[in-house]
Parts: structure tokens; C-alpha cells; sequence
């Protein structure tokens, strides 16, 4: 398979960048998107030139540092997934690929498709924690959980911080990432004590750090790739309602 890439050089947040065209050939079909990357890398080190910055780690689908904007969708193409789980065969023959990083003024360009994605670090750090008591643990069962909310709070927790819901909406809000933090610790008991302050204090620091509001639309669902629903937000807007009290 060939391809032609239209990769978004940027040598640093405060100078302008460009786009530049790569073309590629001998590429498989079951070639990762990433594996692609590394590929075009490889080529530029043997030209003796720079090679393009991006972030990866797992290549699993678990740590999310693989945010690149696929033809104007985060991730890529498919659904549910991320950027290192996206194979070449999902793309046309000859097709032109345009790959981007995170688009938010929250998410600064550090090199090329690589961005400072502190700003939800932050949000964690707010209120996306509990406090336990030391000594020794507890009976497991002396603190039954429902069968439904531990699945919801599983399903919350299963974000991974990617950034995609920012990359997607139109607002740059995080809504959908704090939702699924807050979400997944407001339906267990252990996160009981810090309830009437995580909700206030991770929206507040969400505003402080320039996030949007959240206008109902619902990209961030469509783009998640751990499939995390708005639902939670409804939630959210609950615990924060409460928390108010």
C-alpha cells in the first residue's frame, strides 16, 4: 500500500507551524498507524533528517499518549479505539492521510504532533482522589457494593486520560473526562468523604485552566475510545449540585 501523508510540523508552542508532505510505499495492511509512523521516522534518520516528534508508550490502547488528529476525527477512523490500535487496512489505497495533533488552546504544541497535556493532571489533582485510613485493610465484605454501580464505576474509571473528548468538542471542555473521574469514585462508598468537595473543586479548576463549557452534543462520546457515555456528565451535574448543598 502507498500513501501520501500530510503531517503538522511545529518546531515549538510560539512559532508557526506548517504542514509538510511525506509520501510512503511497501506499507501492509496490518502495519499499525504508529508502526506507519515509525516507518516514515526510520526514512528520514537514513536522509539525515529531523524526525517527527509524537507521543506513544503501551501501544495497547491502555496509557492514551497516542493522541494524534486522523483526518479530522481523534484516533482516527474507527470507534473505540486508540491511535496505536488504528491498522493501515482501514484506509484506502493511495489515499491522502492529514494527521494533526490535539487541537485546544489547553493542550499547548510541544514539537510537531506532540502536546503538554498537564491540564488534566491538575483537574486529578483537585479532587480525583480519596483519602483511606492506614492500618490494616478491612473485611472485603463488610462493605457490599451494588452489582450495577460497580459495573457503572468500572466503566467510568476505564478512561484513560487521552484528551480525545477535548480534541473533539467544539468548546474544548472536559467535561466527559471529569465526569468519568468523578463518576467512578461518587458510586463507591470509599468515595464517600471527599464527595461534597470533588465535584466543586475539579470543575473549578477546569474553568481556571481555560476548559469550555459543555454545550450537550455529544463528540466527546463519539470519540472516546473507551467508550465512556454522557451519562456520567449527568451525573457530574448531580454531585455537583450536591456538593453545593
Amino acid at each position: 500500500m502507498h500513501f501520501t501523508l500530510k503531517i503538522w510540523r511545529q518546531a515549538g508552542p510560539n512559532v508557526k507551524g506548517f504542514f509538510q508532505t511525506f509520501f510512503l510505499d511497501g506499507i501492509t495492511p496490518d502495519t499499525s498507524f504508529l508502526e506507519m509512523l515509525d516507518i516514515l521516522n526510520n526514512t528520514l534518520v537514513q536522509q539525515g533528517k529531523e524526525t517527527i516528534a509524537l507521543d506513544h508508550d503501551c501501544r495497547e490502547g491502555i496509557c492514551g499518549a497516542c493522541g494524534l488528529y486522523i483526518n479530522g476525527r481523534p484516533h482516527g477512523s474507527d470507534d473505540g479505539i486508540t491511535t496505536c490500535q488504528l491498522y493501515m487496512r482501514r484506509f484506502k489505497n493511495g489515499s491522502t492521510i492529514t494527521v494533526e495533533p490535539w487541537r485546544s488552546a489547553v493542550f499547548p504544541v510541544i514539537k510537531d504532533l506532540m502536546v503538554e497535556r498537564k491540564a488534566l493532571d491538575k483537574i486529578l489533582q483537585a479532587g480525583g482522589y480519596v483519602n483511606v485510613t492506614t492500618g490494616s485493610a478491612p473485611e472485603a465484605n463488610q462493605t457490599l457494593v451494588p452489582h450495577q454501580q460497580a459495573e457503572e464505576s468500572i466503566d467510568a474509571a476505564a478512561c484513560i486520560g487521552c484528551g480525545a473528548c477535548v480534541a473533539a468538542c467544539k468548546n474544548s471542555s472536559a467535561m466527559l473526562f471529569v465526569a468519568a473521574r468523578v463518576s467512578s469514585l461518587a458510586l463507591l462508598p470509599q468515595g464517600k468523604p471527599e464527595a461534597k468537595i470533588r465535584a466543586r473543586a475539579m470543575v473549578a479548576k477546569m474553568d481556571e485552566l481555560g476548559f469550555g463549557s459543555c454545550t450537550n452534543i455529544g463528540d466527546c462520546q463519539a470519540e472516546c475510545p473507551k467508550n465512556i457515555t454522557v451519562d456520567h456528565i449527568a451525573r457530574l451535574n448531580r454531585e455537583f449540585l450536591y456538593c453545593k448543598r
